[in-house]
């Protein structure tokens, strides 16, 4: 029972491989109430586009995860004073 794995590089699918990839990966997308995993399907656009590797969006993301970045700025507890 050896299966072999399909690669998702984007030099190996066809535009139409790249969608049913993300939407199998992200699942149930109509069914989120908040709008977050619509937004979830944005991020890979560019990977569907052929314009990056789902590798390159997942560190972009991460990367900014990580960093706080995008976060809003924490200016201390006004409780304190």
């Amino acid at each position: 029972m050896g299966e072999t794995k399909m690669s998702i590089l984007i030099k190996d699918t066809t535009r139409e491989e790249r969608e049913r990839i993300v939407k199998e990966s992200l699942g149930n997308l109509d069914g989120a109430c908040d709008g977050c995993m619509a937004g979830l399907a944005e991020m890979y656009q560019d990977y569907i586009d052929g314009k990056k590797e789902i590798r390159e969006i997942n560190m972009e993301f991460n990367a900014r995860y990580v960093s706080g970045n995008d976060g809003p700025e924490r200016s201390g507890c006004s409780y304190a004073d």
